[in-house]
């Protein structure tokens, strides 16, 4: 990501990253991909051409939005992509929607399973 703006000073406004590939991150922790269009002083943004990209392990799924609105209290991150660089790492594997939606299921669960577990091991008190 680059986040030099005019003279390599890091942008103070979204006007500078208007028409840019942005990837903004929400608070329930989805991470959208898009051109950024439009924005408010409250950080509502609109992205054009956005996706959705999910990722469990090495696996990852691009979900077409289209065009998208965001509203600013849902935003935890805006950052500019660099173009130049690759955007995944070689290893990541890209998956149809059904088999990430079946990971996330999987990722889930074994999150679900290990809490239930340390809780009933909370009797043992093995310090």
């Amino acid at each position: 990501m680059s986040w030099a703006g005019p003279d390599n000073f890091p942008a103070t406004s979204l006007a500078d990253n208007l028409d840019k590939k942005l990837l903004v991150i929400l608070r329930d922790g989805r991470k959208i991909i898009g051109i950024l269009r439009s924005f408010d002083q409250f950080a509502n943004v609109v992205l054009e051409g956005a996706l959705e990209r999910i990722t469990v392990g090495e696996l990852y799924c691009d979900l077409p939005l289209g065009l998208y609105i965001i509203r600013g209290e849902n935003v935890v991150l805006i950052g500019e992509l660099d173009l130049e660089r690759e955007e995944l790492p070689s290893f990541m594997v890209r998956v149809s929607a059904t088999e990430i939606k079946q990971a996330q299921k999987a990722e889930k669960d074994a999150t679900e399973l290990k809490g239930t577990m340390r809780k009933r091991m909370e009797f043992l008190d093995l310090d």
